[in-house]
């Protein structure tokens, strides 16, 4: 019944302008199982023809593919049973457009056709492409209906949420490849070479005080390691190319072999020889949108025109338009084309049964051709709502409007030639992607010379993080006597200790010759701290001890390079002493000590002697009330200071118990 009713509908009866659409792909599957429009060369040619029949005998059915735009087919099955009805042959009719498989039906045969449409919709990414999709439709047909609808449910449940991974790229995919592979082709190199520039920084940095002749016995060449370096950067250089080459690899958007000449070519050659048999010519590939009153109606109007005043042909091409067409959606470039084929000038008309859209363009008659282009109401152009809900748009009702505007259009003393249309882009160029090497590649070399600079920044500053923490750098000793506070507070103590006592060790264990004064002061230093260089930045260390280790470890670093007896008196953390001074240790009364004073301190006992209170190291009395001069403020080896650095390791020795 429902094929009684299909064939009974208006868009399937026979018309006077030829068989209907289920009739005229009957006839042609009737000469071959397989049935390729012409109307789809950049997605499906009709080359693919014989592996569509490939395929199909595959199944283990008879099966008969047919392969047409999605604008020509209402109802996908529907068209299928009056197909068959049509053809009288039991089988597999598959219907596939310009994406893949659409709408099966088996009639006759037992064949899971909703499973394999099913198991090749979910299972096949968006841009698996026609043939591919009835490949899989026909594997899956093939296995029977058990395991069909197996299959089916296994993939709707894995790719119900996620769809497979596509099966191309498209350009904006390349061009972020490029991009990508510009940041790499400079930032890889450059940060080779900027990092190679900071590790040569910091191993100077961190030379201490080995010897030269160590440092000429251990270290590369300069000129050797820059070459080393350069030739390191060009090959990481030659390597993101070649790699990106190898992974980007894509060359096309989309896996469709180029159609031929004669392929692209084929639709307006069919089109131009049915106008010249009649003026008006409906696509048999599509439902008829013209019965035969509207038919009778048109071709009254278009006699009438031909023989008005300055009127001439008209053409009217009822075909509907899609972006795989040989002109690529463009409608002028299509009438151009069938204008070129027929041969005679006249007013050629492209109205798409699809979407019922028309346009019209004058080729050669003494008509306005600017009034066709731009003053061309949208009624007729584009339909109004009534034209949206009918099916066939009402293209019989505006094909007649656009008579009439054709009858009121100014006319010219000469013909006009139709404008020449820009060609539609060939095939190859529609899907070949750009090359790797092109478009977003050179602002990706700008943008990786950039980051190159960033990232650089951000592992520099964390390396002097990190080799800070592990090997903190020391106070130069021309600055100590105006950077040292005079009341300085626990993390600065536990920080500049730790920081002192690790240069020490470290350069005295680069030193190869004997340092016994050097020796006998780190000892004294590791005395304090039992032995662990790390108990320094540790809390729980008082800051007498602190301030006791400090001096011992400068003192060491001293004796390593020339031998400093004497520590300013006044406040030890500004290091070395240069002479024994008088000075005033109290703001009141006028009492004074014998104390070694830096130079800063004796410039300052000199030009304002009651300045030196104020310049006195202060350290936090025991009762925890206050701060005191450092000699009153612990009873411990701190106190000898002013007595000279021997007399310290002595005292320290002594404190320990270490003879």
């Amino acid at each position: 019944m429902t094929a009684v009713f299909a064939t009974a509908t208006p868009a399937q009866a026979e018309t006077p302008g030829g068989p209907t659409q289920a009739a005229y792909l009957a006839d042609r599957l009737r000469e071959q199982p397989v049935y390729v429009t012409d109307q789809l060369p950049r997605a499906v040619p009709r080359s693919t023809a014989p592996e569509f029949a490939r395929l199909a005998k595959g199944t283990g059915v008879p099966t008969y593919v047919l392969v047409l735009p999605a604008e020509s087919v209402r109802d996908g099955k529907a068209l299928l049973g009056a197909v068959h009805d049509r053809l009288g042959r039991n089988g597999l009719y598959v219907l596939v457009d310009d994406h893949g498989v659409t709408d099966a039906r088996a009639f006759g045969v037992r064949a899971p056709a909703d499973d394999a449409w099913s198991t090749q919709l979910y299972e096949l990414p968006y841009d698996a492409g026609p043939l591919l999709s009835f490949e899989r439709f026909a594997e899956v047909v093939a296995q029977g209906p058990e395991k069909a609808a197996a299959r089916a449910e296994a993939a709707r449940a894995k790719y119900e949420d996620a769809e497979p991974k596509a099966m191309y790229i498209g350009p904006s995919d390349r061009r972020n490849q490029s991009f990508l592979t510009g940041i790499l082709l400079t930032g890889v190199p450059l940060l080779i070479l900027l990092l190679a520039a900071y590790g040569r920084r910091l191993r100077r940095r961190y030379a201490g005080n080995a010897r030269k002749a160590d440092r000429a016995a251990h270290r590369m060449p300069s000129a050797v390691a820059v070459v080393a370096v350069v030739a390191s950067a060009a090959l990481a250089a030659v390597a993101v190319a070649l790699t990106a080459t190898a992974v980007f690899d894509q060359t096309a958007s989309s896996g469709v072999k180029p159609p031929t000449p004669a392929e692209m070519s084929a639709r307006a050659e069919r089109v131009a020889a049915g106008l010249r048999q009649d003026a008006v010519y409906q696509d048999p590939e599509s439902p008829r949108v013209l019965d035969a009153r509207g038919l009778d109606r048109l071709h009254q109007r278009i006699d009438d025109f031909r023989r008005s005043d300055g009127g001439g042909p008209v053409y009217v091409a009822l075909v509907p338009q899609t972006s795989e067409n040989e002109s690529a959606d463009d409608t002028e470039l299509f009438a151009a084309a069938v204008h070129a084929k027929v041969g005679k000038p006249g007013v050629y008309v492209v109205a798409d049964p699809g979407d019922g859209t028309i346009d019209a363009y004058n080729h050669g008659l003494r008509l306005d051709s600017d009034r066709l282009l731009f003053d061309l109401p949208d009624d007729i152009t584009l339909g109004d709502s009534r034209a949206d809900e009918s099916d066939d748009h009402l293209l019989g009702e505006r094909l007649d409007a656009l008579m009439t505007f054709l009858d009121r259009t100014p006319r010219t003393d000469r013909p006009v030639e139709g404008s020449s249309p820009a060609p539609a882009p060939s095939p190859a160029e529609d899907t070949a992607l750009p090359p790797l090497f092109a478009t977003d590649f050179w602002p990706g070399l700008v943008v990786g010379a950039f980051a190159a600079l960033l990232l650089s920044a951000v592992l520099a500053g964390i390396a002097a993080l990190v080799l800070r923490r592990r090997r903190p750098a020391t106070e130069p000793a021309e600055r100590l006597p105006l950077t040292a506070p005079t009341e300085p507070s626990a993390s600065y103590l536990r920080r500049t200790a730790y920081a002192e006592i690790s240069a020490l060790t470290r350069e005295f264990t680069e030193r190869r010759d004997d340092h016994p004064r050097a020796w006998d002061r780190l000892d004294a230093a590791l005395l304090l701290l039992d032995g662990d260089p790390g108990r320094a930045r540790r809390p729980g260390v008082d800051p007498a001890t602190l301030v006791t280790v400090i001096v011992l470890a400068r003192a060491g670093r001293a004796a390593l390079t020339g031998d400093d007896e004497l520590c300013c008196g006044v406040n030890p953390l500004h290091g070395r002493g240069v002479r024994l001074s008088h000075v005033r240790v109290s703001t009141e009364g006028t009492g004074r000590r014998l104390l070694p004073v830096c130079e800063l301190c004796r410039d300052t006992a000199i030009a304002d002697p009651r300045g030196i209170p104020a310049r006195l190291l202060r350290l936090p009395a025991p009762s925890g009330d206050g701060r005191l001069p450092y000699y009153d403020a612990t009873d411990g080896p701190l106190t000898v200071v002013p007595r000279g650095i021997a007399r310290l390791v002595d005292k320290v020795r002594e404190t320990a118990g270490v003879h």
